[in-house]
């Protein structure tokens, strides 16, 4: 069955039809230039990751679910959620720094059998360690010194920074402003 239309319903029709595809925009690229990207290797599993993990205003739910299990305790395969302020930091800190290489991971997530094995046997591993929580990492930036990391770290304000130089790394959290 066919209908017909008058003319001005057909020119009603293509109007809002044009208002409909217009009000579509396109990426504001504004925001598309917001797109968060980090890139990791971990020194113990060898494994690596490169990805976005917040665009358009959002976090990417499975980008932080992937960044979640490349940060798991890899002693014991634990995973829990990584605090995404912390992978902004990450994120600010390379960014300040002019580079967009790899994070060396050392130690992330930490379960509470890890972090009881470390303190055992290890000086300088805290009880109530923020990696417990998913809030810390332990970090070097490829193609920066570790007291160039550390001293961006410290100049941002927005965490603990502790720094190994004999070890040759650079531990960042979520917790209050302090260093060591």
């Amino acid at each position: 069955m066919m209908v017909r239309l008058s003319r001005r319903t057909s020119i009603a029709l293509a109007i809002a039809a044009l208002a409909i595809m217009t009000s579509i925009a396109p990426p504001d690229p504004v925001r598309a230039a917001d797109a968060r990207q980090l890139s990791f290797y971990h020194t113990h599993t060898r494994l690596s990751l490169d990805v976005v993990y917040y665009a358009n205003g959002e976090y990417i739910d499975s980008a932080l679910d992937e960044i979640n299990r490349f940060l798991k305790d890899f002693r014991t395969g634990e995973i829990t959620e990584m605090n995404p302020q912390l992978l902004d930091l990450l994120h600010d800190v390379r960014n300040e720094l002019g580079t967009d290489e790899a994070f060396e991971v050392i130690s992330a997530y930490r379960s509470p059998q890890t972090n009881e094995m470390l303190r055992a046997t290890t000086t300088g591993v805290a009880k109530k360690s923020q990696h417990l929580k998913g809030n810390a990492i332990d970090v070097r930036l490829r193609g920066v010194r570790t007291t160039k990391l550390r001293d961006t770290a410290l100049h941002m304000e927005r965490g603990g920074v502790g720094f190994y130089p004999t070890s040759d790394f650079v531990h960042l959290d979520m917790g209050s402003v302090r260093q060591w």
